[in-house]
């Protein structure tokens, strides 16, 4: 018999509860806050409804999506008690229907979009390294730890009963979850009338019982006539952001858009030609990007886990690993259905109030969606390695390299769109570009300094600004200098390049301290956009249910 949504989220939270070490940064305190200004916290987040046309999928093609969206909420419970620890316990503690519902969105007693903030009384700030590692554990005592795979993606740091730490495998700490997250693979590969599809599922389970999921990328790389694709597991390193070591699971479920996708493929042939024009010396440019990099359009049908917290991805760019994008290249998963929504409900909103009247036409979805799509592209791009080869830039940068890079994705994004505008490969007006990748600043720089990608746009904002790529007029207006802009674009990748090709820690850090920050005029002006009632960004609405299964 199949479980429902609801059921299984119930059974992943119980067996957390069973399983898992005590929860990290919650004490109780009988002082609440307001109904009334956690519905406001609320409002930061615009409703969207998660449907598609479910009409082109074969019968054996939708009984894989109840499967795979199981398989996404035990993801889900698993983050959970990454980025918090017991969800069931803290739920539970609040009294508050908008308090419940607002810990469900951050998954965790603090904001997400307001520098991890807590907003619960007796909380306490939120743990750097997250539930990744025990609290009381200090950067001195893990450097000093003679533990094989401390700093793997896939292990938590924990204490035995002689409070020494110990290394605890993925695999092992959600043997339960992962255990049956890979039956729920195999299931819908048994499905699966797609080849590549049915191998990446079945190699995919196995990844989640080994954390070994090398095999299963190089398998995900190579799907390419497959409509139902799922993006699962242990991803992204954002949450720790004590060293950035640490990967947190997640699951995307994402039906494939074939006509838009067509119209993406072929930019691909162009990325050794873009490598090679980018405003560094020879030495940083000289690793060759993987030409298996494919670009397509998805509608997304459900969110879990990371991906699900707080501000929503709309881009994917993967995989991570440093090994695999130089040996085949990434794929990169423009959501369409989700990107729509954030123009529609939040930038055009704001590009209305911040950009001036003669300049706000040049605010297009097109152009939104081609510099989303170009940031992904420019993941790939660079340099992976250190120029002296002894290290990845990301072990270099450690818990700066996060910004740093969505900040080089941001910023390459808009060098590749003038290269290859001026080669006649994308179309329209530069300005577009140029005035919604401004606009797109002010959208970002919202999410905070919790997020990678907040503190990147903070950077540029300030970059930006000292370089004179825009001014604000006396009417409360900003207006692009489209040359300075495209003057600023080269300096600050140049910028960018070095630090991670240096494997420059401490220069990372001076400028994320010196210029990832918001400035007063800047605050006033998110201050003013959230006065106005405009959503930061988007919740949703999703499911079986809501998908008609």
């Amino acid at each position: 018999m199949q479980m429902t949504q609801s059921s299984v989220r119930s059974l992943c939270c119980a067996l957390l509860a069973a399983a898992f070490l005590p929860t990290v940064g919650w004490t109780q305190d009988p002082a609440e806050p307001s109904e009334a200004s956690l519905a406001q916290r609320l409002e930061q987040y615009a409703t969207v409804r998660l449907d598609a046309d479910l009409s082109p999928l074969s019968e054996k093609q939708k009984r894989m999506l109840p499967l795979l969206i199981e398989a996404a909420d035990i993801m889900d419970a698993c983050f959970w008690y990454e980025a918090y620890g017991d969800r069931e316990a803290l739920l539970r503690s609040i009294p508050s229907q908008a308090g419940r519902r607002f810990a469900e969105i951050n998954y965790g007693p603090w904001d997400r979009l307001s520098g991890n903030e807590p907003f619960l009384p007796g909380v306490g700030q939120k743990p750097l390294g997250a539930n990744f590692y025990p609290e009381d554990m200090t950067r001195e005592e893990f450097e000093a730890a003679s533990l094989r795979g401390k700093d793997s993606q896939y292990t938590f740091l924990r204490r035995d009963d002689q409070g020494k730490l110990i290394v605890v495998p993925y695999r092992e700490q959600f043997a339960p979850q992962v255990q049956r997250a890979a039956e729920l693979l195999r299931e819908a590969a048994a499905l699966a009338e797609d080849n590549g599809l049915r191998r990446y599922l079945m190699l995919r389970a196995e990844a989640l019982l080994t954390d070994d999921y090398q095999p299963s990328d190089l398998a995900w790389l190579d799907m390419k006539t497959n409509t139902i694709d799922v993006v699962i597991g242990p991803i992204e390193n954002y949450e720790d952001r004590l060293f950035g070591y640490k990967t947190a699971h997640e699951c995307y479920v994402l039906l494939k858009d074939k006509q838009w996708s067509r119209r993406l493929a072929h930019y691909a042939q162009f990325l050794p030609e873009l490598q090679a024009s980018l405003p560094v010396p020879p030495q940083y440019r000289r690793e060759q990007p993987g030409t298996d990099t494919e670009l397509n359009a998805y509608d997304v049908v459900y969110y879990a886990g990371d991906c699900n917290a707080g501000s929503k991805t709309i881009a994917i760019n993967l995989p991570n690993d440093e090994q695999v994008q130089l040996r085949k290249g990434t794929r990169r998963l423009q959501l369409k259905n989700a990107m729509r929504a954030k123009f529609d409900q939040i930038l055009e909103p704001i590009a209305d109030e911040l950009i001036a009247p003669e300049q706000r036409d040049h605010v297009t979805f097109d152009a939104f969606f081609a510099n989303t799509m170009f940031h992904e592209v420019a993941h790939g791009l660079g340099i992976k390695n250190t120029i002296d080869g002894s290290q990845t830039a990301r072990e270099a940068l450690k818990e700066h390299y996060a910004a740093i890079e969505e900040g080089k994705a941001d910023i390459l994004g808009l060098h590749m769109i003038t290269q290859l505008h001026a080669k006649g490969e994308v179309e329209g007006d530069l300005a577009d570009y140029y005035v919604t990748f401004m606009a797109g600043i002010f959208r970002s720089v919202r999410f905070g300094a919790s997020s990678a990608h907040g503190k990147a746009n903070m950077i540029r904002f300030n970059f930006f600004q000292k370089q004179g790529a825009f001014q604000r007029g006396d009417d409360g207006y900003y207006r692009v200098d489209m040359q300075r802009l495209e003057q600023a674009t080269e300096k600050l990748s140049t910028v960018l390049l070095r630090l991670q090709g240096d494997g420059d820690y401490a220069g990372a850090g001076k400028l994320l301290a010196e210029q990832g920050v918001i400035g007063a005029q800047l605050q006033a002006e998110l201050d003013r956009l959230s006065d106005l009632g405009i959503p930061v960004d988007v919740v949703f609405e999703q499911g079986v249910d809501v998908l008609g299964l």
